[in-house]
């Protein structure tokens, strides 16, 4: 598969999820004569009644529809792009989890917001840059690869002349974010807060339960010992909770 194809259609799977999240009937009837097929909305089999009745096959249904649609014209896909961020003010949900309740809407002073759209598939890891800490790094990865992710860390990347905007923006692309907070290191625990203010899923682990922070100690955590056991233990824990977060995802 070629790399432009790949990326377009990894581009219409976010779409999709937005989509299902977000949209009702007259959403749909609107797009249809956008995309000058109203015909392909209004006939369906399923599309419509499948969301009236909220059934389990609506996913299915949306992305044969918007796959559809591109097809019958590639230039649909910015149409459908532009109608989100019109409608819903952006093309892709940044949040790791489907928007429901009341929306908020913010825009960061101390950060750019990355051109760059939320990737489902990578793991992002909060921890002290500290040489004892390399091996619970390496069992992060190769959990990560366990459950067919990506696993980074701020120091895996170099786009700006600040750290805390690539850092933010590593943030913004994850799907899911690891925060070690052993030894209470205060930047983890403020890369903590980023990571949950932007709705993902966040996954906190530790050498000592007594370093969660107060705030969030009624949140389950993953404690590990720093040795060949518990290195191997964590790496199990860490992959059987990304592979229930990919479960989800896929439904």
């Amino acid at each position: 598969m070629a790399y432009e194809e790949l990326n377009r259609n990894k581009k219409i799977l976010r779409l999709v999820e937005v989509i299902k999240n977000e949209f009702d009937q007259s959403n749909w009837l609107e797009l249809g004569l956008l995309t000058n097929r109203p015909d392909a909305i209004q006939n369906h089999p399923r599309l419509l009644r499948s969301l009236d009745f909220a059934d389990s096959d609506y996913g299915g249904h949306v992305l044969s529809v918007v796959m559809m649609l591109v097809r019958a014209d590639p230039n649909n896909l910015t149409v459908i792009e532009d109608y989100l961020q019109d409608k819903f003010g952006g093309g892709e949900n940044v949040s790791s989890t489907p928007i429901v309740g009341r929306r908020i809407v913010f825009a960061p002073t101390v950060f750019q917001v990355p051109d760059a759209v939320p990737d489902p598939d990578l793991v992002s890891v909060m921890m002290p840059f500290d040489m004892s800490f390399s091996p619970v790094h390496a069992t992060l990865v190769e959990a990560s690869r366990s459950a067919g992710m990506n696993c980074l860390r701020a120091d895996n990347i170099w786009e700006h002349s600040t750290i805390i905007q690539d850092i933010f923006g590593l943030i913004f692309r994850s799907f899911v974010v690891v925060c070690d907070f052993t030894g209470r290191n205060p930047n983890v625990f403020y890369e903590a807060g980023i990571a949950h203010t932007l709705g993902k899923h966040v996954i906190p682990i530790t050498q000592n339960a007594e370093d969660i922070p107060f705030d969030l100690r009624h949140h389950r955590f993953i404690r590990y010992l720093n040795n060949n056991e518990g290195i191997a233990a964590l790496n199990r824990d860490v992959a059987a909770r990304l592979n229930y977060f990919v479960s989800e995802r896929r439904g």
